[in-house]
């Protein structure tokens, strides 16, 4: 699977969900969502994060990025990823989640168990780790238990400097889900299909809150620097 560097962001470019999900269990690999904000945006900390891990298309400013150098890469979103690492291999691999609220990843668990019968979820806790000891007693439940996959829903960057510390006590696939556990469980709404397989998601979001047109603008921004050929590789 290829990958290219925008604004100095390494982004594999996967031509269907199946490969990268295929490569993420060959190399247990960590998968981090990345869009035009994260690009945009960039840090040498938050740049280190996603490079040294698996960072894929997660919104369509990733894909416009990939394809103006050659690439042809689909969109895949986090928030889906996660479930269709389930459905391609919850038969054969076992699953640990951390994230959300407890109330939230509880409905969460349930609604799984419901969905995928026979789905082997070794354990699963809420997303508030306050203390090193909870964090330890985490890293060792992990350790002990030996998942094959491990989903953490807490936001960026803390999601994956967490998962970068548990794949050095356990390797294993790993993704950050953000708010996934709210979307899945209907805590959070997502935008209806039609507005997601056209590619307008980001103005549904922003019908509903106002409040996210600075970061609208940004992608705009985004679009105009990729057009211009402005990103550094």
């Amino acid at each position: 699977m290829n990958r290219k560097k925008i604004n100095g962001v390494e982004i594999y470019a996967p031509h269907s969900r199946e490969e990268l999900i295929d490569f993420a269990f060959e190399n247990k690999s960590l998968l981090v969502a990345v869009n035009a904000e994260k690009i945009l945006h960039a840090t040498e900390n938050s740049r280190d994060i996603i490079n040294r891990n698996v960072g894929y298309p997660d919104g369509l400013g990733a894909v416009m990025g990939l394809k103006q150098q050659g690439e042809r890469a689909i969109k895949i979103p986090g928030c889906e990823l996660w479930l269709d690492i389930i459905k391609y291999r919850y038969q054969d691999s076992s699953y640990y989640l951390v994230g959300s609220k407890q109330p939230v990843i509880e409905k969460a668990v349930d609604k799984l168990q419901q969905e995928y019968p026979g789905i082997s979820i070794l354990n699963y806790r809420n997303g508030y780790i306050g203390t090193e000891e909870e964090k330890q007693s985490l890293m060792d439940d992990i350790t002990r238990k030996k998942p094959d996959v491990v989903f953490v829903a807490m936001g960026s960057p803390k999601q994956e400097l967490l998962m970068e510390e548990m794949s050095r006590h356990h390797p294993a696939v790993y993704q950050g889900l953000g708010g996934s556990f709210d979307v899945y469980t209907n805590s959070v709404q997502r935008a209806p299909a039609w507005w997601v397989e056209h590619h307008l998601e980001w103005f549904y979001r922003l019908l509903k809150e106002p409040s996210r047109l600075r970061r609208q603008i940004h992608l705009l921004r985004f679009l105009l620097l990729l057009k211009l050929n402005k990103f550094s590789q």
